[in-house]
């Protein structure tokens, strides 16, 4: 695997995680524990997909600040990369807050990811020679609108997307036509859809012309459909510790199984293992991840 190139476009944050020791109180202190970490949708499926072994590129934009500058560092450390990130002198980097109960499930966020949006099509033009020679092309929501259209129209690379949130996801549909896999959750696939399940939902993604499509359904597993073939896999016994950066883990395991060849159905069960990973490990990426775990 490590002769295949995957190229990952979208957001690299620091992560701001306050978990508190006892049942949240809202509207006051609640004693616990904050931590800071590298986060980003882009960022942790580009993490994981170094740990499966492949050679990945990121492209992304980091500011001028502290947390650029630790960022950017962390991606260098990792192996990632970092050649056609774009660097914003002055520029805010992405952060993203968020507070979980006392199990770590994560009941509000909120993200400041305004700097993607220096990601521009004039400015991948630049990379497009690059881009097209790679295995596969990742792309998450935080992207704007216009340059998830620009590499749907231009880029012939395999294509994937994480479509982040609800909010973001419908920047993809001009994109949905031409991607080989895609990967939201339930909530993300009823919201572009307008379906009330969510296997009507895959079923519809699919007609847009999305050759794969994956919903994850947290504890309740995952659907995989292609074609006519519609299944769903359970989600693995785990011990859940923290369950921020599964849907990255998962998408990561999708684009490595499909740089691999393996089925639709064999992708969906590598998701369910790396997100298994990942929920039983208190940071967002495993660092124990790899390919031979998820086989």
């Amino acid at each position: 695997m490590e002769d295949k190139t995957v190229i990952v476009i979208g957001a690299v944050n620091m992560d701001i995680c306050g978990r508190p020791n006892d049942e949240p109180r809202l509207k006051d202190s609640n004693p616990g524990v904050i931590s800071l970490t590298p986060g980003g949708v882009g960022r942790n499926i580009a993490h994981n997909l170094c740990l499966l072994g492949l050679k990945v590129k990121f492209i992304a934009a980091i500011g001028s600040d502290f947390y650029g500058e630790s960022l950017y560092k962390n991606c260098c450390d990792l192996g990632l990369d970092m050649h056609m990130t774009r660097r914003i002198s002055g520029g805010r980097t992405s952060s993203y807050l968020y507070v979980t109960d006392a199990d770590g499930e994560m009941l509000v966020g909120v993200a400041d990811t305004d700097i993607s949006g220096s990601i521009t099509p004039e400015y991948l033009k630049g990379c497009l020679d690059e881009l097209n020679a790679a295995d596969a092309v990742v792309i998450d929501g935080n992207l704007t609108e216009e340059t998830i259209a620009w590499i749907a129209k231009n880029v012939t690379a395999p294509l994937y997307a994480d479509p982040v949130s609800c909010s973001k996801a419908q920047r993809l549909k001009p994109a949905l036509g031409k991607l080989c896999a895609f990967k939201p959750n339930e909530l993300e696939a009823k919201s572009m859809t307008g379906e009330a399940t969510s296997l009507f939902a895959a079923e519809k993604l699919l007609n847009t012309g999305v050759k794969r499509v994956f919903v994850s359904l947290g504890p309740d597993g995952i659907v995989a459909a292609e074609g006519s073939e519609v299944v769903k896999l359970p989600c693995e016994k785990v011990n859940a510790i923290n369950t921020t950066g599964c849907g990255d883990a998962a998408t990561a395991a999708i684009v490595w199984a499909g740089v691999q060849g393996l089925d639709h159905v064999s992708a969906a069960a590598a998701a369910m293992k790396a997100s298994a990973l990942t929920i039983e490990c208190a940071q967002t990426v495993n660092p124990e991840m790899s390919a031979e775990l998820l086989l």
